[in-house]
């Protein structure tokens, strides 16, 4: 029996995520296109952007793949292509911490990059510093749980249970139960990805869902040549011919 905050918890609030994420990103792309950006620093300061921004990157490519794999792909498929639990385990958590170091190294050299360089710190906005919050302590919060639960030796099988909950959500048959009978690290990690998800739109992460698909059709940029000698000579009448 579902009580009504495990409703409220795993069954209402991830629905309201995701609405606020896509109509946000609607409205976002309608009235704040000019905003749809990252803001890029890099003008002021590069040599530590060079190296925090791949490692970043990396990390949270590697960390979305993991979730991919690990929360939609189901655990009878994985059977049934002959890999072992074993072997599942070992190679996700693997990934995992690889993923969670390279992408926390990578927001620290950015987080210290931020507050050491003067004009980016002036660029850097309250919003910028709450997606800060949400994303590292995201992170964190799933790392942690994947690193303790190697410690322990006995990690919890969030297949039988955050999994299939997630991909209830997707099905339109929300099973709270399944994520209330999960450790309440990972009922940390889900309701703080989903107040992520949440503020998404309203941040510079919606640069994520941006594609220069225009370049391909853009027009030729027209270059014309410089006089040898400005402003020696008069101007003349009428229309010049391009060069």
């Amino acid at each position: 029996m579902n009580s009504p905050l495990d409703i409220l918890l795993w069954g209402a609030i991830p629905y309201a995520a995701i609405a606020v994420f896509i109509v946000g990103h609607l409205w976002r792309y309608r009235y704040d296109k000019f905003g749809w950006t990252t803001r890029s620093s890099q003008l002021y300061e590069n040599r530590l952007l060079r190296l925090g921004s791949p490692l970043f990157h990396f990390g949270i490519l590697l960390v979305a793949l993991g979730h991919v794999g690990g929360l939609v792909i189901p655990r009878s498929w994985t059977e049934a292509a002959g890999i072992t639990d074993h072997a599942y385990h070992l190679v996700a958590v693997s990934l995992g911490i690889l993923a969670g170091i390279c992408t926390l190294a990578g927001a620290a050299i950015l987080i210290y990059r931020r507050r050491t360089v003067g004009p980016v710190f002036s660029a850097t906005t309250r919003n910028d510093k709450v997606m800060y919050v949400l994303l590292i302590g995201t992170i964190l919060l799933g790392l942690t749980v994947t690193f303790l639960g190697t410690l322990a030796g006995d990690p919890h099988d969030y297949r039988q249970t955050v999994s299939p909950w997630f991909r209830s959500i997707f099905i339109l048959q929300p099973d709270p139960a399944l994520m209330a009978a999960a450790p309440l690290g990972f009922r940390l990690h889900a309701m703080a990805a989903w107040t992520l998800f949440a503020f998404w739109p309203f941040s510079r992460l919606v640069h994520v869902f941006s594609f220069p698909l225009g370049y391909a059709t853009r027009p030729y940029i027209v270059y014309r040549s410089r006089d040898a000698a400005p402003g020696n000579r008069a101007p003349r009448r009428g229309w010049e011919r391009a060069t």
